[in-house]
């Protein structure tokens, strides 16, 4: 058995309701993750469909309504966070919090990236970004050059996402699972243990 701090039982110092990230914060996380699981399924069946599909621009729409509304979150979850630090952890160990720290922040960025790369590679193929059919974000002047760069840096954010999604459910679940020390508890609303 590991003596590593990091892998032993868990010594609660602070009753996990006690260190829970307050109501606004955790709307947003859960809003972001939800967009989230829509933005992804909305993009690969926008790809799939054949080009002469007539639900195929639909979905494109969707995707990128998505998408800007995941910025605008992610931009107010900044901002929310700059005012509002999160809450102590006293339960776990510096490391363990330094990489979920890194991997939060690392989040950050590409939900930032995504959907600015995304929106460039059509505007730069001339194109308007229609939000959800209520108005357009409009395009930029055609630039093929700087349109591949952007695709580039989509398709490259796309696993970027997928990893770090991933090392978050996985985080999530190993504090879950394995150090069984409420963790999960800090983004979920209270609840009454009586």
């Amino acid at each position: 058995m590991s003596t590593d701090p990091a892998f032993a039982a868990p010594r609660p110092i602070v009753p996990a309701r006690q260190i829970r990230y307050g109501g606004v914060a955790q709307a947003l996380h859960w809003l972001t993750a939800l967009l989230v699981l829509a933005v992804l399924p909305l993009a690969w069946v926008a790809v799939s469909l054949p080009r002469e599909a007539a639900a195929k621009g639909s979905f494109f729409v969707l995707h990128k309504s998505v998408g800007l509304t995941i910025l605008a979150i992610v931009v107010g979850r900044i901002v929310w966070r700059m005012v509002h630090p999160a809450p102590p952890d006293p339960n776990t160990p510096a490391a363990l919090t330094l990489i979920a720290r890194i991997n939060h922040w690392l989040l950050y960025a590409v939900f930032l990236v995504m959907p600015v790369s995304g929106y460039l590679l059509s505007a730069l193929a001339g194109r308007d970004t229609p939000y959800f059919w209520l108005f357009t974000v409009p395009g930029l002047t055609k630039d093929e050059g700087l349109q591949k760069v952007f695709q580039g840096m989509h398709l490259a954010g796309q696993w970027a996402v997928y990893l770090l999604v991933a090392l978050h459910v996985l985080g999530t679940a190993w504090h879950v699972v394995v150090r069984r020390d409420g963790q999960h508890e800090r983004m979920l609303p209270a609840q009454d243990r009586r």
